[in-house]
């Protein structure tokens, strides 16, 4: 799955009910528990490389990148936004 694929799917997700779906319920809960939730998945991520195999690390990486990208959608930035920044880094 592309990484785009996966942001369509989220933000038709965001528009469904939050009874529904996780992600709506999710974006519906506010920023600032889309913000705690990255926080918690990031720390997860961190346990896991330290302390983990590699497939329990790439298992918290794809809940950290989703959570993410549900933060993007309800911000109304993209992932393109983190590529053009990431591209204006390298000059």
């Amino acid at each position: 799955m592309k990484v785009d694929d996966l942001f369509a799917i989220i933000r038709d997700r965001i528009q469904a009910s939050p009874e529904e779906s996780y992600t709506a319920r999710l974006a519906t809960s506010g920023e600032d528990e889309v913000i705690k939730k990255v926080g918690e998945e990031a720390i997860e991520v961190v346990l896991a490389a330290s302390r983990q195999g590699d497939q329990r690390l790439i298992s918290e990486l794809a809940d950290l990148t989703y959570h993410v990208l549900v933060l993007l959608a309800v911000r109304g930035l993209t992932p393109a936004d983190i590529l053009a920044e990431l591209e204006n880094r390298r000059r």
